[in-house]
């Protein structure tokens, strides 16, 4: 019987995640399951929300009030990491999201044959997001603004802040409230369907790797091989040569 030997890594102790990534991640994982959740019940509400006047009854109204306060979290939790995108390490920088050549759509097919078609390939090896999470992230936060964008303009119907009457043009563009509060709750599926993958790679890693993907969100930390330290220290050295 053949046996089968894994090949050792030196592994070096690298602080990727500073700690406004951190705090936006954990924030807007709350803010998204709140919003996911009232967002529901505002869509479907339950039966028994309509069985007396709201003012005997405002469990609705409180539904409501959750769902517009973890808006604007979301909102302006959203806007700072477009902010830190540009102020903050080279791991948060948008270059690692936005595709820019011809090598970043063949590293996102490498990882897209090792994570989705399971073949054993040579490992991709990367200090921070790998290109194809890094672009499915690009994704989400164009997601993220449309989430923006429609429920400011539903919003806006009902609400007497200047901020929220900016958005009054979307109804219109997209053809009416029905069609908006469609677009609107698409894109709630969408970050629900993003939720159930996310994790699941989180932890697909966490286990192939063994490099501390869960941990690093807690700390900062990950755990790079030697390899993968270096050849990121050599693109920082070409990047600063430049």
């Amino acid at each position: 019987m053949a046996t089968t030997i894994s090949v050792p890594h030196r592994l070096r102790r690298v602080f990727v995640w500073e700690l406004p990534v951190r705090v936006y991640h954990w924030l807007n994982a709350l803010v998204i399951v709140v919003l996911c959740a009232t967002g529901y019940l505002i869509g479907n509400p339950p039966a028994l929300m309509s069985q007396s006047e709201a003012s005997f009854r405002y469990v609705f109204g409180t539904i409501r009030f959750l769902h517009f306060a973890a808006a604007y979290l979301f909102f302006f939790n959203f806007v700072f990491r477009i902010y830190w995108g540009f102020v903050g390490n080279k791991y948060a920088n948008w270059k690692n999201f936005i595709p820019t050549g011809k090598k970043f759509f063949r590293e996102m097919w490498q990882v897209l044959k090792i994570d989705i078609l399971l073949k054993k390939e040579k490992e991709h090896m990367v200090v921070g997001h790998n290109t194809l999470a890094g672009f499915i992230y690009f994704l989400t936060f164009l997601a993220f603004l449309v989430q923006c964008i429609t429920g400011f303009g539903l919003y806006a119907a009902m609400s007497t802040w200047w901020f929220a009457d900016l958005f009054v043009w979307v109804s219109t563009l997209v053809g009416g409230d029905f069609a908006l509060r469609n677009l609107h709750h698409a894109a709630m599926w969408f970050f629900i369907l993003f939720t159930i993958v996310h994790v699941y790679l989180v932890f697909y890693h966490d286990y192939v790797e063994g490099r501390g993907e869960i941990s690093s969100m807690g700390g900062g930390w990950k755990f790079i091989e030697e390899e993968a330290f270096q050849k990121d220290a050599e693109e920082k050295q070409e990047l600063t040569a430049k």
